[in-house]
């Protein structure tokens, strides 16, 4: 099926991911930066240690560690990820497909997992929001199931799409640094 991004021009495709990547990593900064209160023993990789929790026990036990400062970050940050999805999941959707061009003029194989791979950062974006519905719901109410629970399997099916987006954006890299395995296509 046909990505919207590919109607984005070839002369400009470069310029979108430079912007795209250029406001994810803008993003991905601030977000460290709100997410450092974050990090306490009971939660070591901070929001993310919240997002894995899993069950109400282990949610609760990181919401206690803490104070109500920590709490208000974490509700910024739970709010400013809506901003980043659209961001990180657009950037490596479009390193996905340039990927696929790559591998298509070059003759490589694995062209046509560009499209697929591209629509996946999209629906990592979804799950992403899922998630972090979830995180708020539980950050200002009762810790109850079925949210982190829920959260939780919504993070690790994110990751898992980025981590195979990236994977693939990588693979691109490699095609266009590697000599051709075959004579290039116009």
């Amino acid at each position: 099926m046909h990505h919207p991004l590919e109607n984005i021009h070839p002369q400009n495709f470069k310029l979108y991911f430079w912007l795209f990547l250029a406001a994810t990593l803008a993003i991905m900064a601030i977000m460290n930066v709100v997410g450092a209160p974050l990090i306490t023993p009971q939660a070591p990789a901070g929001i993310i240690s919240y997002e894995l929790s899993g069950a109400v026990p282990k949610a609760e036990f990181i919401l206690n560690s803490w104070d109500q400062n920590a709490r208000l970050h974490a509700a910024f940050s739970l709010g400013f990820d809506y901003l980043f999805m659209l961001a990180y999941s657009t950037t490596i959707a479009l390193a996905c497909l340039w990927a696929g061009r790559m591998a298509q003029r070059r003759k490589w194989p694995l062209a046509g997992m560009a499209r697929p791979l591209a629509w996946t950062q999209w629906l990592a974006a979804l799950l992403d929001g899922i998630e972090n519905l979830g995180l708020i719901l539980i950050l200002f109410g009762p810790v109850i199931d079925p949210w982190p629970v829920i959260a939780r399997w919504c993070a690790i099916l994110k990751f898992s799409l980025i981590f195979l987006g990236m994977i693939y954006a990588f693979y691109g890299l490699v095609v266009s640094l590697l000599p051709r395995m075959a004579p290039e296509v116009s």
